[in-house]
């Protein structure tokens, strides 16, 4: 009888997981931060949290996670391809953890990077209402940050 499941695909995903799980609870972090502050703004201002306020907040959040998820990513890579590059003893079972992890890395950047933030939005967005005047993105004014939070190591 074969095994459906063997030690090394467990362990990528066992890693996978925590490295896309931890990253994106980051993410929400950051999206939540940027639209407490995007509402905060229009509580001062005396006006309704809009459609468009949430586009701007995401924006705001989701651009602040590019360049730590990135870097992690590449690191974590740089770490992998000399493992799949390798000849010597044991290498087939190595290259069998540093090849899915490689792809794992990719899908769970874009899924921190796109579908969290997309996601985001479609749950903070509904039951708002939409922008009555319609502004091009150029003018729109960046998030005044008042609090800066330290990047957490990934």
């Amino acid at each position: 009888m074969k095994k459906l499941i063997n030690s090394p695909d467990t362990v990528v995903t066992d890693a996978l997981a925590g490295v896309a799980a931890e990253t994106g609870v980051v993410m929400l972090i950051y999206l939540n931060q940027a639209l407490a502050e995007v509402k905060l703004e229009r509580d001062m201002e005396g006006r309704a949290l809009t459609r468009s306020d949430l586009y701007d907040a995401i924006m705001e959040g989701a651009v602040e996670r590019v360049r730590p998820k990135i870097m992690t990513v590449v690191a974590i890579m740089a770490g992998l391809l000399p493992i799949m590059w390798s000849t010597g003893t044991g290498s087939e079972i190595m290259q069998r953890i540093a090849v899915p992890m490689i792809g794992g890395m990719i899908s769970s950047t874009l899924l921190t990077l796109i579908v969290i933030p997309a996601i985001f939005g479609l749950v903070k967005g509904f039951g708002l209402p939409s922008d009555s005047r319609k502004r091009p993105p150029e003018t729109s004014k960046p998030i005044k940050r008042h609090q800066r939070i330290p990047e957490p190591a990934e």
